[in-house]
C-alpha cells in the first residue's frame, strides 16, 4: 500500500516548515500512522539547505516535546507535486512560490496549511524569523491547532483509500 505523503512549505525550511514536520510526525506516531503516512518539509528559496532547523525554533519545539534535531532545510522541487499527496503552504508568498513550480494537473494538492485550523481564524503561519519567542511560540500555537484538523483529514483519506 502506498503512503499518503504530505509536504509543508515555507520560504528557508528553517522556523515553520520543519515545526509542522516534527509536530506532525508526533502526532501520527501517537495515533500509530507513522508508518501510512509519510511526512517531508522544504522551502521555497534554498538559502539554509542542508542546515538544520533554525535554534529558537528547536528550542520552543524541545519545550511542548517535539524533537526537530533530525530534519535539514531543502528547496521546493517540481517533482514534490507528483511525489505528494498534499503541499501545505504556511504564507500567501510562499503559495505563490509554489504554485510557480506545480506541475499542470498537480495544483488541486497545493493548499495553506491554515485551511486545517480547527481553534484559530488564522490565514497563515506568520514567519518567525525576525520575531522573538513570542512569534515561535505562536508558531506552534497555530501548527498543533492545524495538525489536529490535517490528522483528521489523512485519517478520512486513508479511509476511502
Amino acid at each position: 500500500m502506498k503512503a499518503y505523503a504530505v509536504l509543508f512549505v515555507c520560504m528557508g525550511n528553517i522556523c515553520r516548515s520543519p515545526t509542522a514536520h516534527g509536530v506532525f510526525r508526533h502526532r501520527l506516531v501517537e495515533g500509530g500512522l507513522a508508518d501510512r503516512v509519510r511526512v517531508d518539509s522544504a522551502g521555497t528559496h534554498g538559502y539554509h539547505a542542508g542546515r538544520p532547523p533554525d535554534e529558537r525554533s528547536q528550542e520552543h519545539a524541545a519545550q511542548r516535546g517535539y524533537d526537530l534535531s533530525d530534519l535539514r532545510a531543502r528547496q521546493l522541487l517540481p517533482r514534490d507535486f507528483e511525489q505528494h499527496d498534499l503541499v501545505l503552504v504556511m504564507d500567501h508568498e510562499n503559495f505563490r512560490h509554489a504554485r510557480e513550480l506545480c506541475l499542470p494537473g498537480q495544483l488541486h494538492k497545493l493548499r495553506r496549511f491554515t485551511e486545517f485550523c480547527q481553534q484559530h481564524k488564522a490565514q497563515v503561519v506568520p514567519d518567525p524569523y525576525y520575531e522573538g519567542a513570542q512569534g515561535f511560540e505562536e508558531v506552534l500555537d497555530l501548527v498543533e491547532d492545524a495538525c489536529t484538523g490535517l490528522l483528521q483529514h489523512v485519517q478520512t483519506q486513508l479511509r476511502q483509500g
